[in-house]
């Protein structure tokens, strides 16, 4: 607890400009939107608003952003604040990454043109890089800076974690040779790397991009960075999305 303390301390020093403009925000905002609103009318066609889908058996809502051209936010039914709750370590855990995947097809709808896989991306912020104190997974397009390096980056990716800067940041990455999300469930590839998963777990920031392999066929990066105070690192992956998607105007 006292180092969790120490680094959201730091971090504040580093930004605080960032850091009170997050405070002013009601950090419940999300949880009360599918919880109070969202979920109760989930059994009635059409009386979900204001999310687009809620799936009480698989457990997600999910939310058009308010910022963004077509960004979605998935989020879960259950109460979980983020990065840091234990219950992403059950075995248990529904596989919300998989299922914010297959929003990408809403984020699409909602684009000047449609847009293959490997222009999209996931990313879940750490528990210092978010305002919100309610899981959310953000589906959106990537960057095209961050597109061109995994492009180059992805013949020399594999299953091991490697180190790829991004941003300005240290985050590593590792190469998933398949063409869907359905049981690869990132939480766990990130959570058996790290020596005290309870504890660390917050500090960390998770983003999956899709990618075109090698050999053409389509596969996905798995991305981690993690906290570090010295340099204001928030580990905030949601950086590496572009929210305005320019990557729609481009031929």
């Amino acid at each position: 607890m006292k180092g969790r303390v120490l680094i959201a301390v730091a971090l504040a020093v580093a930004a605080c400009g960032t850091y009170a403009v997050r405070a002013a925000v009601n950090p419940d905002a999300l949880w009360q939107i599918v919880h109070e609103r969202c979920t109760p009318g989930a059994a009635t066609p059409g009386q979900a608003i204001p999310c687009a889908e809620v799936d009480t058996r698989a457990g997600y809502a999910v939310l058009k952003d308010r910022v963004g051209v077509g960004q979605y936010l998935l989020i879960p039914t259950q109460r979980i604040t983020g990065m840091e709750d234990p219950a992403l370590l059950r075995d248990d855990l529904p596989d919300y990454f998989d299922y914010a995947w297959r929003q990408t097809r809403r984020l699409n709808g909602r684009l000047v043109r449609p847009l293959p896989a490997d222009d999209m991306m996931l990313a879940i912020n750490s528990a210092y890089g978010r305002s919100q104190n309610q899981l959310h997974i953000h589906v959106d397009c990537m960057r095209t800076d961050v597109k061109v390096a995994l492009h180059w980056a992805v013949p020399h990716l594999g299953a091991d974690w490697t180190p790829l800067p991004l941003h300005g940041h240290a985050y590593r990455a590792r190469l998933i040779r398949v063409a869907s999300l359905s049981g690869v469930r990132p939480f766990s590839l990130l959570a058996h790397d790290l020596a005290d998963p309870g504890r660390e777990m917050g500090q960390h920031t998770l983003v999956v991009a899709g990618v075109v392999q090698p050999d053409g066929q389509p596969g996905f990066v798995v991305l981690d960075d993690h906290v570090d105070p010295r340099t204001g690192d928030r580990a905030a992956g949601e950086e590496l999305q572009d929210h305005a998607c320019q990557l729609q105007h481009m031929p």
